[in-house]
């Protein structure tokens, strides 16, 4: 490629002048987008039009011919950032941009680059991209091979793993002496034999994109030299979601000239979990030496009490560039702040505000469905707003994934209990007689198809004649007639007044291996999908019997409709993030809850700082009102468990938070909520006098709901010290006799002697030495 043509400063300060694109900016975003040589790092607080300053910036150097389309590299995250990014362009210079080649994801940009130069890392140039199931497919063999079992050590893990080391850009042959116990110390021996077979398939998985490239860069000065001189100038967008290859591959092209624009937000910097590095953005000074560092500060989103109130959370974090974000809004409301009794209480209270709010009663403009969310920090959460909303009749979109009862493991889940309940439901059959994987494929369910048709009868039936006449055999058989077996022991305590349904379903999630098939799956969306099969069991606690919550649900599902008109918007806060709406509620702001107990305990100080990042992304999400909001109970395992509002909640500054619970219904006295005289303001008539807040405050005096800090554990953890033992020698009904060799709340990992290990509920067995002969 030839370089740019030279323009003297006097003419680029003519053409800059004469660039209405540039008229819109405020001082900071001028600068940002004028600051052309060399590195600058846009440290772009929310709402602080981060994308406006990004693609003008771009704009700019086309309009003063410092750079061709072509010499351009721009990095985003999604496909839709870079459509969106190249359109604005077009905008700004009047015109439609074409060929921009180096405008799109890291992933797409590196498919790119790599078929260039395929046969440097032994690969043809069309070679194949693998998806997720072909990934796993090949692990699965590679495992197999080795003779390791796969129960214990499942391809997903393996996976995740291998995931891992690619997105810290290690090859198999630099994974670090630290990380070679991983996957029972075969991980790095399997990592190796993977990449070998990739070769030999002519294939690469997403991870070997970055992977590839960086490896190419550092061993091939000269296309590395080539690619600097074609790339004069790189620009990245949220910089503060790369992770480790991904940095390293943009410090290598940079590593000439050093015309690397990156913008981000350290203080959003909320994907840790899937391998960002919010270092790379906090050291970028450090490595690009002499780096122009541009705050832009000023907020164009949010009122200046919920700008103050994010801003106070996030001082807390230590690991951070610092920055001040202001705005020329008017007051505004100040960040409202709740308690209530327990979760579905928070749902009912959330759901009548949302419609006085439509109705404009509450001192405020009428706000349009559209212009309300919920955001919610774990997706589980989700359940009881979808229920009260359905309730109601209030209009909702869940975004970012599906409905609570239209997500993989409900539907799962509740295939199992209509099975107990009806047998000869066909559907709810075909859709678990493989979930978790028994061995029956397509031809083996054909077989049970051809059996039942002829017969006339059920799958179920179908299936049992089927095995009767030795129809199926191996593996497949003797799983088909586990499931038969238990789908007739399910019905028979079905109809038990002795058995509860609660307990019920639990049995039926356990002994189906439903519940192990996620608790061994270690993809980062397994401990969510637990987490929603306990919220699942919670709502059943509302009903008489199964049958019952499955004629509830089966109302729900036929209510719901995607027609057209406004809707509040339900999202988790990690799917809110780019997003804004002028009222915010965030519920669930509990310890344990948020932040997450997990993060806490698996990543510790670092894990803290990102959930309180989550929290400033929570709030800033707000253009006007932000309410935010705890339980003093929730429902865990079936018992009732006080919980402590979340150590955020004592980081809300005073001024800018008005409380709308009482001091000392929780024990009283958390930050913002020592304020004094909020009894008179909850007591009008006309502010929060709602029946439930009746009964809330009623219920305040029948029992304590809060208890001292050192004494809280894991919300997951919440649970009577169970009457077992590890070591202890068990019998259970179906399993016969084992050893205890793990307790987690009221469920027992069990070695069972004939039947391997398995999780089942503590009230179900019994000590062996109680066990009459």
């Amino acid at each position: 490629m030839s370089t740019a043509p030279d323009t003297s400063l006097s003419q680029r300060a003519m053409s800059a002048r004469a660039a209405p694109y540039l008229d819109g900016l405020n001082p900071a975003q001028r600068a940002a987008v004028e600051a052309l040589d060399g590195p600058v790092l846009m440290l772009a607080g929310a709402g602080t039009g981060k994308t406006k300053a990004l693609t003008t910036r771009i704009a700019h150097l086309l309009n003063t011919g410092r750079a061709r389309p072509n010499e351009i590299l721009a990095v985003t995250f999604t496909n839709k950032a870079a459509r969106e990014m190249k359109e604005r362009i077009g905008r700004l210079l009047g015109e439609a941009v074409e060929g921009m080649p180096w405008l799109g994801t890291f992933h797409a940009i590196c498919v790119k680059l790599l078929r260039r130069h395929a046969e440097l890392v032994g690969l043809k140039s069309n070679f194949t991209i693998l998806d997720r199931d072909d990934q796993l497919r090949l692990l699965k063999q590679l495992i197999q091979a080795e003779n390791i079992d796969e129960k214990r050590w499942p391809p997903r893990q393996l996976a995740g793993i291998i995931d891992h080391w690619k997105n810290r850009a290690w090859t198999p042959e630099t994974v670090p002496a630290s990380e070679a116990g991983a996957y029972d110390n075969r991980g790095t021996k399997l990592y190796a034999l993977y990449q070998a077979r990739l070769k030999e398939l002519n294939a690469v998985d997403f991870g070997d994109l970055l992977l590839h490239m960086v490896t190419i860069f550092q061993t091939h000065d000269d296309v590395l030299e080539q690619y600097r001189r074609w790339f004069r100038y790189i620009l990245v967008d949220e910089y503060q979601d790369t992770n480790v290859a991904q940095y390293l591959w943009l410090r290598l092209l940079a590593g000439g000239h050093h015309n690397i624009c990156c913008v981000g937000d350290d203080d959003q910097s909320i994907y840790g979990w899937r391998g960002a590095e919010v270092g790379n953005i906090l050291r970028f000074e450090k490595d690009f030496p002499g780096a122009q560092v541009i705050r832009l500060e000023q907020n164009y989103r949010s009122t200046p009490h919920i700008l103050a109130a994010a801003s106070a959370v996030i001082a807390g974090n230590r690991d951070r560039l610092g920055k001040t974000l202001w705005t020329e809004a008017e007051e505004g409301e100040k960040v409202r702040l709740i308690g209530h009794w327990d979760g579905e209480e928070e749902a009912r209270w959330i759901g009548e505000e949302i419609e006085s709010m439509q109705r404009g009663t509450r001192g405020m403009r009428p706000f349009s469905l559209d212009e309300i969310a919920i955001l919610v920090r774990a997706s589980h959460q989700m359940r009881a707003f979808e229920d009260r909303f359905l309730t109601i009749g209030m209009p909702y979109r869940v975004i970012g994934g599906p409905r609570f009862y239209e997500r993989q493991e409900i539907r799962d889940a509740m295939a199992y209990f209509r099975l107990a309940v009806s047998p000869s439901d066909d559907l709810a059959f075909e859709r678990v007689v493989n979930t978790p994987k028994r061995g029956l494929g397509d031809k083996a369910q054909q077989k049970i198809q051809v059996a039942a048709r002829e017969a006339g009868v059920s799958l179920v039936e179908g299936a049992k004649r089927l095995l009767a006449a030795r129809g199926l055999t191996g593996k497949g058989a003797a799983e088909l007639a586990k499931l038969l077996d238990g789908i007739d022991r399910w019905g028979r305590m079905a109809g038990d007044p002795e058995v509860g349904h609660v307990e019920l379903a639990e049995i039926i999630l356990d002994e189906s291996g439903y519940t192990a098939m996620w608790q061994n799956d270690k993809t980062p969306e397994a401990p969510g999908r637990l987490e929603n099969l306990k919220e699942l069991v919670k709502a059943l606690e509302e009903f008489e019997n199964l049958t019952g919550f499955l004629e509830h649900v089966s109302l729900v599902m036929d209510n719901e409709s995607e027609g057209e008109g406004a809707k509040v918007s339900i999202m988790t806060l990690h799917g809110a993030k780019g997003l804004e709406f002028p009222a915010v509620f965030l519920p669930g702001w509990e310890d344990g809850l948020f932040p997450s107990q997990r993060a806490m305990d698996e990543q510790g100080l670092k894990g803290l700082e990102e959930e309180r990042r989550l929290a400033y992304v929570g709030i800033t999400r707000a253009g006007e009102v932000a309410t935010i909001s705890f339980a003093g109970n929730r429902r865990v395992f079936g018992q009732w468990q006080s919980q402590l509002p979340s150590r955020f909640v004592d980081e809300l500054p005073e001024d800018h938070v008005e409380v709308l619970t009482p001091p000392g219904l929780y024990g009283g006295g958390y930050g913002a909520a020592a304020s004094r005289g909020i009894e008179v303001e909850a007591a009008r008539a006309d502010v929060y006098n709602s029946p439930g807040w009746k009964r809330m405050q009623a219920r305040a005096g029948e029992r304590p709901v809060s208890q001292p800090r050192e004494t809280r554990h894991s919300v997951i953890d919440l649970e009577a010290v169970s009457a077992h033992t590890v070591g202890e020698r068990v019998f259970h009904q179906k399993f016969g006799y084992g050893a205890v060799v793990g307790i987690e709340g009221d469920k027992l990992e069990v070695d069972f002697e004939k039947a391997g290990p398995k999780k089942v509920i503590a009230r179900f067995v019994t000590a062996a030495d109680d066990i009459p002969f």
